[in-house]
């Protein structure tokens, strides 16, 4: 052990949607500290709600045998469970608590000297605040949305996005076969990362992100142009978040979640209905949904994955709490955690990306 520093005991935890390399981290996490350093790992379950409810453990060495490959997270995670809102029933009766007080108190009776937090901008956002209250937190960005600010990529990302570029191989042997327009609705939330690279790996004709509002009148007249050329199939991807100008998002159903009220989906079935009533070609939807946060992780995500465990380990040593690991290049650093979730990371309009697509002919409905 690193005799300079009075850590002996560390927290991880992973929180928001889960994300393929998440057990790769914990995996790095634990081996780093106990192998390397030789203290303990307390693995917190089901993301702050564990902290609030007093649910962990002491890791040991068969916890993270064979995860490295294994998807979602052995930990367990929610969404939903901000300590600053914490949802309390009682009678019945729902309400929004703040039991932030009551989560640190329990981090200082466990005896942890640092807390790797694995999450989202929501999670990390949480993780900020907590921060300011006095907590010793290491914060290590995950999402497959590709969203969060700082890091050239955020590890979960590849794997989505190679399972969104197979489902569009797929679709267009079906759809160069049938004669038809095929629409792939992926996520992205906010930020069309996925639809824009899948798209382009993929060969996708038409590719809507949330950033380009569409107009479906000209994805129409693209398409009809495409068949007028001979070209007698297309392939459409479309971020679930995509919005047609002067619209709003589609959304599937609300819930009764003060922290995502609603739920986003549907806009790929909205823009396949009106591809095929506008121009007369037959169309189909698929809904890749979950799919893409889902198995096995491919080998860039669970390197990097493995990357930022064990650095975030070596952040905790050195005490440099409130920081959030980032890929810049090929180097992991760091960056203030208030800097990190201060704005999502979205696709540049005007940005290289875009401008390739447009280059290549590809529509991107404006």
């Amino acid at each position: 052990m690193n005799k300079k520093s009075n850590i002996n005991r560390i927290g991880v935890l992973t929180g928001g949607g889960d994300c393929p390399g998440l057990n790769a981290v914990i995996r790095a996490v634990f081996r780093t500290a106990h192998n390397h350093y030789g203290f303990q790992v307390i693995g917190i379950s089901d993301g702050y709600r564990g902290l609030i409810e007093k649910k962990w453990k002491t890791l040991e060495n068969r916890d993270v045998t064979n995860i490295l490959s294994l998807g979602g997270t052995i930990l367990g995670t929610t969404n939903r469970d901000n300590p600053f809102k914490y949802r309390v029933e009682n009678k019945g009766k729902v309400k929004y608590k703040d039991l932030s007080g009551r989560l640190i108190k329990n981090v200082k009776d466990m005896g942890l000297k640092a807390l790797i937090v694995i999450g989202g901008d929501g999670t990390l956002r949480v993780a900020s605040e907590l921060i300011k209250k006095g907590l010793p937190i290491v914060g290590i960005p995950k999402t497959i949305d590709n969203d969060l600010s700082c890091t050239d990529v955020t590890f979960g990302f590849d794997t989505a996005l190679n399972i969104a570029t197979e489902a569009l191989d797929r679709l267009k042997t079906t759809a160069e076969s049938h004669h038809r327009v095929m629409v792939l609705e992926v996520m992205g939330r906010d930020s069309g990362w996925i639809a824009l690279e899948s798209g382009i790996a993929g060969g996708a004709d038409v590719i809507l992100i949330p950033e380009i509002p569409y107009k479906i009148e000209k994805v129409c007249d693209f398409i009809r142009e495409r068949k007028k050329r001979g070209k007698r199939f297309s392939i459409v991807v479309v971020a679930e978040g995509s919005i047609p100008v002067g619209g709003t998002v589609t959304i599937q159903r609300t819930v009764a979640d003060p922290s995502m009220p609603y739920r986003l989906g549907g806009v790929g079935n909205k823009v396949g209905s009106q591809i095929e009533e506008l121009t007369g070609i037959e169309t189909r939807v698929t809904v890749l949904g979950h799919v893409q946060r889902g198995g096995t992780p491919t080998a860039f995500d669970r390197i990097l994955s493995t990357r930022f465990g064990s650095t975030s380990v070596d952040l905790a040593m050195e005490g440099k709490f409130g920081h959030m690991l980032c890929l810049t290049g090929e180097h992991i650093k760091y960056v203030p955690l208030t800097e990190a979730v201060g704005k999502l990371r979205v696709v540049p309009a005007d940005g290289d990306f875009v401008k390739t697509v447009r280059r290549m002919g590809v529509c991107v409905g404006d």
